[in-house]
């Protein structure tokens, strides 16, 4: 049996957060959708505020940590990635920008990638289509076409006759993300990868 592999990634700043609770409901969405396939699935959940240091002192350094090195290693080899942020002046937060721009540009070149957006107000629901879209598609990565942003007031609320509720979305976005990952050939391990120069410095310094 093929066991796939997905991370959630959270930008949530607090604990807990809305932004991770969302992580946690498509994650779980989308691990039931593979488990009907008879896929057996890996989920592993990373919470960005954890690396903040790492991450800043990466951008002023040019070196990851050990730590901060095995989470990008950990995202960059699933098979499916889940990105939440909360949403900060309108657009996605720093330390979740921060983060993704320190991966390599191809390194989830056709990886289905489900977005998702939390804030107070279902007035920002725009950024999943004006930033993170546009953020995924410089990645190339496979944007699946449902995209979850939750809004204070959509938690506990189960929609009505005329509005698709938060639950609803949340299945149909985990739906989408799943039956992509699965159509997606396994990867091939490349025997022939170039480690990048700074890649193979940042190993000599944590022997």
């Amino acid at each position: 049996m093929r066991t796939l592999k997905l991370v959630a990634v959270s930008a949530g700043l607090s604990s807990p957060s809305s932004t991770r609770l969302l992580a946690d409901r498509l994650l779980q969405a989308a691990r039931y959708r593979l488990a009907e396939q008879e896929y057996a699935v890996d989920v592993e959940v990373v919470e960005l505020r954890d690396l903040a240091v790492d991450i800043a002192h990466h951008f002023v350094t040019g070196f990851p940590s050990g730590k901060l090195q095995e989470t990008i290693d950990t995202v960059t080899g699933a098979d499916g990635v889940i990105a939440v942020t909360p949403v900060f002046t309108a657009s996605y937060s720093g330390l979740f920008k921060s983060f993704f721009d320190l991966l390599d540009p191809t390194a989830l070149t056709g990886v289905p990638v489900l977005i998702g957006a939390t804030g107070g107000t279902a007035r920002h629901s725009l950024v999943l289509d004006h930033a993170l879209r546009p953020l995924f598609a410089y990645l190339r990565a496979l944007t699946v076409p449902t995209a979850v942003y939750a809004a204070s007031e959509d938690w506990g609320s189960g929609g009505d006759e005329y509005t698709e509720g938060l639950p609803a979305r949340i299945n149909r976005a985990g739906y989408e993300f799943a039956d992509a990952v699965a159509a997606r050939p396994a990867r091939e391990a490349d025997e022939d990868e170039v480690v990048p120069f700074e890649r193979q410095l940042a190993d000599l310094r944590l022997d």
